[in-house]
């Protein structure tokens, strides 16, 4: 990097270059549900050929030593979060979104690939988390996070019974409540900035929202209004990404937490 350039500018290129870094599983993953849309995956059926590409990519970041062990365990909460939340939407009775190809990796209606995509978010979180030294100030007490992120995840099941009340813009004001002091410290290179952790929130949910776009538009799945042709994703979803990042976020900032605690406790031996 030219040392020559002012000191913002080398730091914002190189928040731009952990970035891309951080994106590396994501990236990867949404190449491949675009390439699946343009190259001939027989014998496989599409939804097969995504799900072994993706087991791939896990394998090369573990490979390569681009995730840890524990790394790859929240991972696969995030599978498991993600795949019984895309059973349930995906119901008949619910139908927010369905899955239209055939394949033998389907489950329930949904293609076991699915994971990946909520899993993909914590890859980004857990990457940055580590590339940029993230760190939090003035946190709320991990007990409080961990209700909310709970009760976001269940109010994404409740709120399609008639006799329970959809509450996420309830939430998402107790959100900007609870983490309006906080920020996220974070070093690309030299610099140590900051942010507020709840505009951190909105911004990955944006990019998310976009990339869900992305996704639909290359037929990973299909919203009810996308059935006669691609349409842009409706920008409520974004407010649900949003929601979800929260939930990713309190799960890694958890398991960072315990890998400290652990080192800590490693090196008093």
């Amino acid at each position: 990097m030219n040392e020559r350039l002012h000191p913002w500018l080398r730091e914002f290129l190189w928040f731009g270059l952990r970035e891309a870094q951080a994106c590396i599983f994501a990236g990867s993953f949404f190449l491949a549900l675009a390439l699946s849309k343009w190259v001939d995956t027989a014998p496989l059926a599409r939804y097969d050929a995504i799900l072994l590409a993706a087991l791939l990519l896990q394998a090369a970041m573990l490979l390569f030593k681009l995730e840890s062990l524990d790394e790859l365990k929240a991972i696969c909460v995030f599978h498991l979060l993600g795949f019984v939340l895309e059973v349930f939407k995906t119901h008949p009775a619910i139908g927010s979104w369905h899955y239209p190809e055939a394949g033998f990796s389907k489950l329930f209606g949904v293609p076991l690939y699915s994971g990946f995509m909520y899993a993909a978010v914590a890859s980004y979180m857990m990457q940055a988390w580590r590339l940029m030294n993230l760190q939090l100030l003035h946190a709320p007490p991990a007990g409080l996070s961990l209700a909310i992120a709970v009760a976001i995840y269940l109010n994404f099941f409740t709120h399609h019974h008639p006799a329970i009340p959809d509450v996420r813009l309830g939430l998402a004001a107790l959100l900007v409540v609870v983490f309006w002091r906080t920020r996220v410290r974070f070093t690309p290179r030299h610099l140590t900035v900051s942010m507020p952790l709840v505009l951190a929130f909105g911004l990955i949910g944006f990019f998310v929202w976009v990339a869900e776009n992305i996704a639909t538009y290359f037929g990973a799945w299909a919203y009810p209004h996308q059935q006669q042709g691609w349409q842009l994703v409706h920008f409520s979803k974004f407010g649900a990404w949003a929601l979800l990042v929260v939930m990713t976020f309190v799960i890694v900032a958890d398991l960072k937490h315990y890998q400290r605690e652990r080192r800590a406790q490693d090196g008093a031996l």
